[in-house]
């Protein structure tokens, strides 16, 4: 198993931290965190009744016929602070047809949180971004007025900026507000979003951590390169992105060659296109969320005894019992500004593309490189099933 890597370590290794990232990050375009996702599903209905039962998320909103939208149906999930969107076609022409046909469900928005929508599309098209919607004032009546404009990133992702200061309504216009169920799924303490991570294809790395520092002012917080990433069979690079304020983080991930596909290629095979292969969610109690996400259905990868066996030695207390750790497949690591406690789950969906991580953080800010050789072996287990190894 990998040892813990402190920051000097690291650099030996290939893994390189910037402490002072988020200072250099530039100031031209504030953030004031991701107002939410909408992943393009092939049927929304099915998609919120599996976030509410499995995951505890509250259906706020609801965006379809019965509100006089005829090309799609959208439903807002929310619990605490994340916000999802899962819209699916009503028709079977379109780009959201063409987008499920092409991909099938998965990430096509990742939105900011803005004061100024005007000045956000201005700076970043002025810098090179392709724009998608052009600033726009939506109209809601009574509820006042939701302004919104939208841009280009890796493949058919976008990034929208978001200005709900004088907007009163459940989402935006458009939505009507959904009466939350008697019952949902509880016990669940999923706070945020803590990353968001795209795959892109090979030797588009740098060409998308360019993007985003020249376009969006982001800084590298961390570079992870092949010597890190990789196991007997296969490797990846990836390099971390961050805002100024650091509530933003996108690391961007591209395939390494190796005797095998690594799992950043079969997502690309399967995906048919760069995206966003998983997104992490912060929770103040790992044990009991994923104690509970576990009854619930949700599936985990899972990890051999071999390596809870040299856990402590490794990571030292991390305030749970290394046998609960083992018991729910829980990962840990650490560094010199703390430890982490994470999980990742099996795809979400049919194809083996999206999936959810689960991140406890106590300090650090990395994203678990003492876990990489034994997490991408366990996946590398899962691609061998699905004959893609």
């Amino acid at each position: 198993m990998t040892e813990t890597i402190s920051r000097g370590a690291a650099n030996q290794a290939g893994a390189r931290l910037d402490a002072d990232a988020y200072a250099k990050a530039a100031d031209f375009l504030p953030l004031n965190g991701i107002d939410h996702v909408e992943f393009w599903v092939g049927n929304a209905r099915q998609a919120a009744a599996y976030y509410r039962a499995l995951w505890g998320f509250t259906p706020v909103a609801y965006s379809g016929l019965e509100t006089k939208v005829r090309d799609r149906a959208s439903y807002v999930m929310v619990q605490n602070d994340i916000r999802f969107v899962f819209t699916a076609p009503l028709t079977p022409d379109g780009e959201i047809a063409e987008h499920v046909r092409a991909h099938g469900d998965g990430v096509h928005d990742i939105a900011f949180a803005v004061d100024d929508v005007e000045s956000a599309w201005r700076e970043t098209t002025s810098r090179g971004a392709v724009s998608a919607l052009a600033p726009s004032a939506l109209d809601g009546g009574e509820d006042g007025v939701l302004r919104r404009a939208s841009i280009h990133t890796y493949g058919e992702v976008l990034h929208s900026f978001v200005d709900r200061s004088s907007y009163a309504g459940v989402f935006a216009p458009g939505y009507r507000k959904v009466k939350a169920p008697a019952r949902a799924a509880g016990g669940l303490s999923l706070l945020e979003v803590d990353h968001c991570v795209g795959n892109v294809g090979l030797g588009d790395m740098d060409r998308f951590v360019d993007f985003y520092r020249d376009v969006l002012g982001f800084a590298q917080l961390i570079h992870y390169d092949d010597k890190v990433i990789h196991t007997e069979y296969s490797a990846l690079m990836s390099k971390v992105m961050t805002n100024g304020n650091g509530r933003i983080k996108f690391p961007i991930n591209e395939p390494a060659t190796g005797k095998k596909k690594s799992q950043i290629q079969e997502y690309l095979d399967w995906y048919r296109s760069p995206g966003c292969q998983h997104i992490a969610l912060r929770t103040e109690d790992i044990v009991g969320t994923v104690r509970r996400l576990r009854d619930n259905g949700v599936e985990f990868l899972g990890l051999p005894h071999e390596y809870y066996a040299t856990l402590a030695d490794r990571v030292g207390d991390v305030g749970v019992p290394i046998g609960t750790l083992e018991e729910l497949g829980i990962e840990a690591d650490r560094d010199e500004e703390g430890f982490l406690l994470q999980i990742f789950t099996r795809p979400v969906q049919d194809r083996p593309t999206f999936f959810f991580e689960i991140i406890e953080r106590h300090g650090s800010r990395g994203f678990g490189v003492g876990n990489f050789k034994a997490l991408f072996e366990a996946i590398e287990r899962e691609q061998a099933k699905r004959g893609n190894l």
